[in-house]
């Protein structure tokens, strides 16, 4: 049976308030494919029975599970490329002369999906950085399910093809039966946790925030206020990469952008800082509990050309 206005309205407004993506009127095929799944697993076989089943308990469980199927996607390795050819060629340089050896990096990649945009950066981070500097992940989304994948680090053939080189499948990862998993220095790395991009950052200062192909969901008003959040845990002279598609001219004045080759960042004003969120914690302290939902993990698109580093760091 079709999805009725009535239904996909309250959908709708259910991912709007629960993680601020919008669905237009014109989703609605979006909705139905996106959780016939669901109700298949509470043995209906239509969309807008399991709809009218959910309003009506209105459990906790079912509503999380609704936001998480609508905004979950696919993500691929070494995504658009050229970032990552950025970061090893001119952003993390540029960081480390700034720092005094021994330095320690923290990165936050946000809406981190199943883990491809971390792992890739750990492995980038890997053969970027010299022996005196040592880094850390902290990678966060809206579903526990894809989080729960994330920290096994194991993909399938399919998944591994989607932009990771030959080389780094060799360098980084093992194969276990028909699955191929990172290597447990790499994910040592890499922690992942829930988090929604609407509540308090859940880290202290980072020297990094990666937070691609997200904003584009939101309207302006959210826009702002993550951008806002984010320059409050980014360090005075960190760096914040977007997606292709997007960016914080016309949208937040908080912001610098800085060309790097064919790419570009954004860097705060200093004329303009951004108070940091309450209650934060470093990267290695303890999450403070959130009244709120998980957050958010969006991703669009097909993979992109492999970035390939040369070996060797820098000094």
């Amino acid at each position: 049976m079709a999805l009725s206005s009535d239904a996909f309205g309250w959908v709708s407004d259910l991912v709007r308030r629960r993680s601020a993506i919008q669905l237009p009127v014109g989703k609605e095929y979006l909705v139905e494919s996106r959780l016939l799944p669901l109700a298949r697993q509470h043995g209906l076989n239509d969309v807008k029975a399991f709809v009218v089943m959910a309003r009506s308990r209105n459990e906790e469980r079912l509503l999380r599970g609704i936001v998480e199927a609508l905004t979950t996607n696919e993500t691929s390795w070494f995504r658009d490329n050229t970032p990552f050819v950025a970061l090893h060629q001119k952003i993390v340089p540029d960081l480390l002369a700034a720092r005094p050896r021994p330095a320690h990096l923290k990165v936050w990649s946000a809406a981190c999906s199943t883990g491809q945009e971390p792992y890739s950066l750990a492995m980038v981070l890997t053969e970027a950085l010299p022996p005196q500097v040592t880094f850390e992940i902290l990678a966060t989304d809206l579903s526990q399910q894809v989080l729960d994948r994330a920290r096994t680090g194991r993909y399938s053939q399919l998944e591994v093809n989607r932009g990771l080189p030959a080389p780094f499948m060799v360098r980084y990862f093992n194969r276990v039966g028909a699955e191929w998993e990172i290597n447990r220095t790499l994910r040592s790395r890499v922690t992942f946790r829930q988090h929604n991009l609407l509540d308090p950052a859940p880290v202290g200062k980072v020297d990094m925030v990666l937070l691609r192909n997200v904003l584009i969901y939101f309207d302006l008003p959210t826009k702002q206020a993550i951008l806002r959040r984010m320059a409050g845990v980014l360090a005075d002279d960190g760096i914040l990469l977007l997606g292709a598609a997007e960016t914080t001219i016309g949208v937040d004045a908080t912001w610098d952008r800085v060309q790097f080759g064919s790419g570009s960042a954004y860097r705060k004003l200093a004329t303009q800082p951004a108070p940091c969120s309450s209650n934060v914690v470093g990267l290695s302290g303890q999450v403070p509990t959130q009244a709120g939902p998980p957050g958010l993990a969006v991703r669009t698109g097909p993979p992109t050309a492999p970035f390939i580093p040369p070996r060797g760091g820098h000094s």
